[in-house]
């Protein structure tokens, strides 16, 4: 499996997820995708493979704390934190074309993942964690 992660900001991931991380910053703009609240429905139902107790500090400095952040979510094929819906909710961060193609081919529904799934995507988010 070749994972592919959503938010690869170098103020979320340690930069062993992958090689072109940017700022988050540089994601953030005025407003969002039309059908932004269905996106953010999406992200929110992701299967969750790794749940770590307690919030996390808005990266872009407001004062917000995140409960779940650190989560780790996927939909079989993607992964990305559980603060990332909070980025696209607040900042309207753009997501990968890639990713919102699929996501709108797939009408906004979240793929079942099989336990075998979901622990392969765990054993790759493992070992850039």
């Amino acid at each position: 499996m070749n994972m592919k992660v959503l938010g690869l900001c170098k103020e979320l991931w340690p930069t062993k997820a992958g090689e072109s991380m940017v700022s988050l910053r540089d994601l953030v703009r005025e407003s969002g995708e039309p059908d932004e609240s269905a996106l953010l429905e999406y992200l929110d139902e992701g299967h969750e493979i790794l749940s770590i107790m307690g919030s996390v500090n808005d990266a872009l400095g407001s004062d917000e704390r995140i409960l779940g952040g650190d989560n780790i979510l996927t939909d079989g094929e993607w992964v990305w934190r559980g603060d990332l819906g909070f980025y696209v909710a607040t900042y309207h961060v753009s997501l990968p074309d890639e990713f919102l193609q699929q996501v709108r081919a797939r009408r906004y529904v979240m793929p079942q993942a099989s336990r075998d799934d979901r622990l392969a995507v765990y054993e790759e988010v493992r070992r850039v964690l």
